[in-house]
């Protein structure tokens, strides 16, 4: 099955340890609303140019939740840079991480954030249950 879920989101970042080196090291926390259902957790490495608006981060975020009525566990890859102010990011599903009710997942997840506010549209597939 092919679908889309869509909401908002919550975060709370927190440094983790001295975070004294060039690359910053983060705790995620997540709560999700809307078609997808649940929280996360996970750890972002981070690291800011000295050029103005250049940067770039990865992360990695285990899900547990509820979508289109099925349980489960899944997990999140982010590959975000900005260059200049010009952002890109990439947040994928990775392939087989899917557990219980979420077996088989695979999709792309989008952000946007406006006014403080985090979006998220979830563009899925999912095996029909056995």
């Amino acid at each position: 099955m092919q679908g889309e879920a869509r909401g908002t989101f919550e975060v709370k970042l927190l440094p983790i340890g001295g975070n004294d080196g060039p690359i910053g090291v983060m705790s995620i926390d997540k709560v999700f609303h809307g078609d997808l259902q649940g929280s996360s957790v996970g750890q972002m490495l981070a690291f800011r140019s000295p050029v103005q608006g250049s940067a770039g981060y990865v992360a990695m975020e285990r899900v547990t939740a509820t979508l289109a009525g099925r349980q489960g566990a899944f997990t999140l890859q982010h590959n975000g840079l900005m260059t200049r102010g010009t952002p890109e990011l990439s947040v994928v599903v990775v392939p087989d991480s899917g557990s219980e009710g979420l077996l088989g997942l695979s999709g792309t997840l989008e952000i946007s954030i406006s006014e403080g506010r985090h979006d998220y549209r979830l563009v899925y597939v999912l095996p029909e249950p056995e």
